[in-house]
């Protein structure tokens, strides 16, 4: 006598609404073939390959072996990282295709070198600690800087005193700085006007003279690779107020010798009796004889 079998069947609706669970959860659990990364405030778009390209790097083990919702994002979403994000960029470009290329003048190796360890590139690292070392010397990173910059380097390796003005008289040059400003004036004249100032300060002049000049408090992010002999327009300072620009200036030798501004006029609305908008952009020339 056959007995009836009573094992469990699966209805297939049970089934289908459970792969169609599965299908709408694993989207979630996987990171996209394009990532958009914000390293220290610049924002980087790469493929997810490039990432994982280095097996067991610090990349590699976050977009491989952890779940998007793990990794910590900016308010757009974008994966942050807080590191350098002007060197991530040298970072990118080995994960690639695992070569190194460097532009001339480049005075950050031991700064990249550091990054390299921190992303756990160990055959990045170990191309850069060769060229570290060898940097370490005074003479070695004389070299490679402009002739001007040899000469004052050489000067200060034998006086144990403070700098001398005559020092600073060596480099002669012209720098510009260049600020763009706006403000509010209502309909009724005697009401104050609302300022906004916008905390961007541009320097254009000799890369060498401006670095000089401003060092750590410059900006560089628009224009890194650029020789200390060629000239820029597209560094701007970390101050917040013009004025700490003009006394940096001043400190080192330099006198306002000509000043440019141009002011336009627009209404917030099509309607003449709203309040009126001006901007200004002002350039002001300083000289170093």
């Amino acid at each position: 006598m056959i007995q009836n079998c009573r094992c469990p069947v699966i209805a297939p609706e049970v089934s289908r609404s459970c792969a169609e669970m599965e299908s709408r959860t694993e989207p979630s659990q996987r990171f996209p073939e394009i990532i958009e990364l914000n390293v220290g405030g610049q924002v980087y778009v790469t493929r997810h390959s490039t990432l994982l390209s280095v097996p067991n790097s610090l990349l590699w083990t976050m977009f491989s072996q952890k779940k998007p919702a793990e990794l910590t994002t900016d308010s757009k979403g974008r994966y942050f990282l807080d590191r350098d994000g002007f060197l991530f960029r040298y970072i990118l470009d080995y994960l690639r295709d695992q070569t190194l290329v460097l532009p001339d003048y480049f005075k950050e190796k031991a700064s990249l070198l550091k990054e390299a360890e921190y992303f756990q590139l160990q055959e990045l690292a170990k191309r850069l600690r060769p060229a570290v070392s060898k940097e370490n010397s005074i003479s070695e990173e004389v070299c490679q800087s402009d002739p001007e910059e040899a000469a004052l380097a050489s000067t200060s390796i034998t006086s144990t005193g403070p700098r001398s003005p005559s020092l600073d008289a060596r480099k002669s040059g012209y720098i510009t700085i260049g600020y763009r400003g706006s403000y509010t004036i209502g309909r009724d004249i005697q009401q104050d006007a609302k300022f906004r100032r916008v905390a961007r300060i541009t320097v254009c002049g000799k890369t060498s003279l401006a670095k000089e000049v401003f060092g750590e408090t410059l900006n560089e992010s628009r224009d890194p690779d650029r020789p200390p002999e060629r000239y820029t327009s597209r560094y701007y300072l970390k101050y917040n107020f013009l004025e700490q620009a003009f006394d940096r200036l001043a400190e080192v030798g330099f006198h306002m010798v000509a000043c440019s501004s141009t002011g336009t006029c627009a209404y917030s609305s099509n309607d003449p009796n709203e309040d009126k908008i001006w901007t200004s952009y002002t350039e002001y020339v300083f000289c170093r004889d």
